[in-house]
């Protein structure tokens, strides 16, 4: 990995080479950090995420009106057990289950990469206005029937590339840097609220009773259908996001340190945006805009990794577990009703969101 290059006022206490006397060199080079792959506090948290996001995804599929032990879920996965157990849990219950798994998966990546984006732990796709837009497009088409033939996926899907187009435009002088992309993004957000509350008035009830649940962020009902494009958007945008890590690393050093190591600022920005953009109108559309995912995970990973930046693959896994975790207390806290998902992730997000704040005020960067 390329050398670290940390600023320091004094000059270093032996530098290589002849140098005039009063000469001070800015820099001082620093030993690399160990890759994420051999620093054994973040391997050990991303397989205990792992392994947390496996249990709660078995135990998810026991709850229902024929209860299912544990151990014959997880052979009815594997193929074995009874026949009955098989259809109720790969028919009925693994739709649900997978789509909890991959929606959340889906957002924690896209909040990790907004973060490490704009070096800020407050930018999400739902801070910024993207799954708003997303969200505008779909009520759109379910209310009004404008592009209602292109399906939710896509819709979705446009809706959110058409919204970061906008807030990159906009933020755009000379550049975009991460303050702006926030600042912009947070007025787009709002003029997409507003217009999704003015089209779900204009709406016919039972219209904006469909947009309401989607909304709000709802795994009641979901099939392979909704799954399919989902499962094939992460085969490719993980992929992409993974291999932008090491790149978005490098542009925590600052614009110009990251030029000089050659790298494409614009470029590298524009990609990571796009791949984000995608992560979370594909998430999104299969679910709907499930609040603070994608705040909340990446700053879950990061704390538990204990690194500089929101590590993808932690980040990734502990948005799954934040999904399975919230739809299964959904399911089971009021006896006979199942709450959608958003409610319980907005009660568990809403409490990090603050702490995010206040943490940032204390730091004297909260403004």
């Amino acid at each position: 990995m390329t050398d670290l290059l940390t600023r320091r006022g004094e000059p270093p206490a032996a530098a290589p080479g002849p140098r005039r006397r009063g000469d001070r060199l800015p820099f001082r080079l620093a030993a690399p950090p160990v890759s994420g792959i051999l620093r054994p506090r973040l391997t050990a948290v991303s397989a205990g995420l792992a392994a947390a996001v496996f249990a709660v995804f078995c135990w998810g599929m026991t709850a229902g009106d024929v209860p299912i032990a544990v151990a014959d879920v997880v052979r009815a996965l594997f193929g074995h057990g009874e026949p009955g157990n098989r259809l109720i849990v790969i028919e009925l219950r693994l739709p649900r289950a997978l789509a909890g798994l991959l929606v959340g998966c889906a957002f924690g990546l896209a909040g990790a990469l907004f973060q490490t984006l704009t070096r800020n732990p407050l930018a999400s796709p739902d801070m910024i206005g993207i799954t708003q837009g997303a969200g505008t497009a779909v009520v759109a088409g379910l209310v009004l029937g404008v592009g209602s033939g292109l399906g939710t996926q896509l819709l979705g899907l446009l809706g959110g590339l058409v919204t970061a187009a906008l807030v990159y435009l906009l933020a755009w002088r000379r550049g975009a840097t991460g303050y702006r992309i926030i600042l912009v993004g947070i007025g787009i957000a709002w003029i997409c609220t507003s217009i999704t509350d003015f089209l779900m008035a204009r709406g016919a009830r039972h219209e904006a009773q469909a947009a309401l649940g989607w909304l709000v962020g709802n795994l009641n009902g979901r099939d392979w259908p909704q799954i399919t494009p989902l499962l094939w958007a992460l085969a490719v945008l993980v992929p992409a996001a993974l291999l932008l890590g090491r790149q978005l690393r490098d542009l925590q050093l600052g614009d110009d340190v990251a030029r000089g190591l050659g790298i494409r600022v614009q470029w590298v920005r524009v990609a990571a945006l796009l791949t984000g953009v995608g992560l979370a109108a594909f998430g999104a559309a299969a679910a709907g805009p499930v609040a603070f995912v994608a705040l909340a995970a990446p700053q879950i990973a990061q704390r538990l990794a204990r690194t500089a930046w929101p590590p993808l693959i932690a980040s990734g896994l502990a948005g799954a577990l934040m999904v399975l975790v919230s739809d299964l207390v959904a399911r089971r806290l009021i006896g006979g009703t199942e709450l959608p998902v958003g409610v319980v992730t907005g009660v568990l997000g809403a409490p990090v969101l603050l702490w995010l704040l206040v943490r940032a005020n204390r730091a004297g960067s909260g403004g």
